[in-house]
This record gives C-alpha cells, sequence and structure tokens, in this order.
C-alpha cells in the first residue's frame, strides 16, 4: 500500500471527505515533487475514493509532471485567486464537502482562514499530523540507503572543511568553501546553511559564521549537512585548530565526547526516546555542565533535518528498528566555548548505525 493509498483508507476509516496536505516537504514525501512555494500556494489534495491531485503555481506544473506523477495537477496564475480555484476543483469531486481532514501543525492561519471563507459550511477537525509522522517515522531500506549516501557527503564536507581552516581566512569562509566543493561535485542543496563557529562564537547553539579571522589555539564547531535525492544529512563535529587548547576547552569536548558516545551506545530497540536525553543530560550534569546543555539531545530526520520523534524528556516513545534520528549533545559556556558532536543514525535490530564516519576524537588541526 502506498503512501497516499495510507491516507485515503484513514480518511474512509474516519469518515472524512478531503485531506489538505500543505507542507511542501510533505507533499515531497507523498508525490515526488520538491518545492518551495514561498508565498504562492502549493496543496497535495487526497481524496478517500477518488485519484487525488496537486494544486501548484502555473510556474511549477511542468515540473510536477516531470517527477512522474500520474494524476492531475492544476495550476493557477499570480493574478489569480488560487481557493477559489481550488473550491471549484474540489466541488467537482465532492459535491458537500463538509469533513476536512488538514495537517494541524502546518496549515497558517491566512490559507485556514480562506479555506473557511470558501467552505463556509465545512468543518475542519480532522487532524493528518500525526498520521503523517507516523508513516515518516519508519525509514524504507531505500531510505535508509539515500540517508546512507548523504551522509558520506557530510563526511566530504568535513574533510573538505577541515582542509579549509586557516588564520587567513573568515569563518563565513571556510563555509562558502565547503558549499562550493560540494557544487563541483553536483551536490547543489545543503541541508541548511552551514555553520562553522569558532572560539566563543560557538558558544551560540544557532549562530551563524562571522566575517572575523579564526583565531588560532581555539576550538571550532562544524554543524552541516547535504540533501541527497530528497534525503539529508546532519552532523557536527569539533576539532581544535592549532597545537594548544586551554584546559577548560579540552574539558568541555571531553565531557561532551563522553556522553554522546554513551547515548549513542544505547540505542537500542524498545529503549524509550527520554531514556536516551537522560544517559547523555546525566553525564554532562555530573561534570558540573548541565546548565550549558540547553536543548534535547536529537530530532528525527529524513526528508527534513527536523521530524518525529523527538528524543527528549518527556518522550516516552519506544525506539524500532528503522526510526532515524541524531543525537547531538552540546554545551555552550559564554564567553568561553561551544562544543557540539552529532551523528545521526538509524535504529537496527540490534542496536544503531550512523550516517558520517568523520571521527569524533579531538582532532588537532595544524595552523595555516
Amino acid at each position: 500500500m502506498s503512501h497516499i493509498e495510507k491516507v485515503q483508507e484513514w480518511l474512509a476509516d474516519n469518515n472524512y471527505q478531503v485531506g489538505y496536505i500543505s507542507n511542501f516537504k510533505n507533499i515531497q514525501y507523498f508525490t515526488g515533487f520538491s518545492s518551495d512555494p514561498i508565498e504562492r500556494t502549493l496543496a497535495l489534495f487526497i481524496f478517500p475514493d477518488q485519484e487525488p491531485f496537486i494544486f501548484a503555481p502555473a510556474l511549477e506544473v511542468e515540473a510536477v509532471k516531470d517527477v512522474g506523477w500520474k494524476h492531475p495537477v492544476y495550476g493557477y496564475l499570480d493574478h489569480q485567486d488560487p481557493y477559489q480555484i481550488i473550491k471549484e476543483k474540489i466541488l467537482a469531486k465532492v459535491k458537500t464537502p463538509r469533513r476536512w481532514a488538514i495537517e494541524k501543525s502546518n496549515l497558517n492561519v491566512s490559507r485556514f482562514e480562506e479555506l473557511q471563507r470558501k467552505f463556509s459550511h465545512a468543518s475542519f477537525n480532522g487532524n493528518l499530523t500525526p498520521l503523517i509522522q507516523k508513516e515518516q517515522l519508519i525509514k524504507t531500506p531505500a531510505e535508509i540507503e539515500k540517508l546512507k549516501i548523504a551522509g558520506k557527503w557530510a563526511d566530504f564536507a568535513f574533510e573538505v572543511g577541515f582542509k579549509a581552516l586557516s588564520t587567513k581566512r573568515t569563518e563565513q569562509d571556510v563555509a562558502a568553501e565547503i558549499e562550493y566543493a560540494l557544487k563541483k561535485k553536483g551536490i547543489t542543496h545543503t541541508s541548511f546553511d552551514t555553520i562553522i563557529q569558532s572560539g566563543a562564537n560557538a558558544a551560540e547553539p544557532h549562530g551563524e559564521p562571522k566575517k572575523d579571522l579564526i583565531k588560532p589555539n581555539k576550538l571550532v564547531l562544524f554543524d552541516l549537512g547535504v540533501i541527497y535525492e530528497g534525503y539529508i544529512s546532519d552532523a557536527s563535529r569539533t576539532v581544535a585548530f592549532g597545537k594548544k587548547l586551554d584546559d577548560r576547552s579540552k574539558e568541555i569536548y571531553k565531557v561532551c565526547l563522553e556522553a554522546q558516545l554513551a547515548a549513542q551506545e544505547a540505542v537500542k530497540p524498545g529503549i524509550r526516546a527520554e531514556d536516551l536525553d537522560k544517559i547523555a543530560r546525566r553525564i554532562i550534569e555530573k561534570a558540573g555542565y548541565g546548565e550549558f546543555f540547553i536543548h534535547r539531545l536529537g530530532h528525527g530526520m529524513g526528508q527534513s533535518e527536523h521530524e518525529f520523534p523527538s528524543i527528549m524528556e518527556g518522550n516516552d516513545m519506544e525506539l524500532a528498528p528503522g526510526m532515524c534520528f541524531s543525537i547531538e549533545p552540546g554545551i555552550y559556556v559564554p564567553g568561553v566555548a561551544g562544543v557540539r558532536i552529532e551523528d545521526c543514525v538509524h535504529v537496527t535490530e540490534t542496536g544503531a548505525q550512523p550516517f558520517t564516519h568523520t571521527s569524533k576524537e579531538l582532532q588537532f588541526l595544524p595552523l595555516v
């Protein structure tokens, strides 16, 4: 049974007439078509007993056909009211579409209000989000193979980045060098903007590369990933740039590495997501750095860098083979340094296999 057929079955079982998927990453998951429409309207409509259709900006219609979509695709021009056309297409399939299921975690307010205006007698109480999360939770062997290849490209990116470190270059220079090298190899999209942070700048978990020259004898944090055939990689490494490193930075690294390795080693079917977080967090807390570990241990990943489940306190979900997620403890001491060590893994029958294999031991890279 295909992903769309499972949604159709769910709609029928729950007596919903229309399913509306609006998140462009989820549309990609169900159809193979990948595009961020930005302010334009892109949607997938699924019905319990009729064929689905994609609604897209006119400039995307041919691209939808090119991915092998076998069902209707309808377009609209920028000057047209997209929801009026949607109404016409829906009414051609369902005479009185009163019961809808939508993505409650993704549909923005303005578009929801447009739906309400165009279908004033309908209810939108159905929530497709849990179903979609469940569908995406267990990756197929084919999906895992793509994630492995994306991971290999992340390892390549680390190799390029480590060689690019120089006291004559800025953090932004190194990030650009990595992305340029990937593009030359045919990898045209990264999972997110490549992050290079050195010294105290790395104490900002979601900071950005700066224009300052990279200083010697400091820790440098790399967080990067690529998109390969719609699937992402996401990995972090922290290295020492130079021959020396202060004792505090060495200690922070040692503690973070111990936490990461312990959590990754503990992965197995049946363990709860929150227990992995506890394993890593207790190590960091015992070392006196608990207040500086300020995010969850990990997140699901696949076609998006952040998917279900969250590896964090309060999530008692038992992990199962095929689940894919990050294990990324971090210690961020303002004014001193930041360390994050991250692998994404997939759960196997006996443990976990990482998608990236760049060494996690503290490397001292030579000054250039």
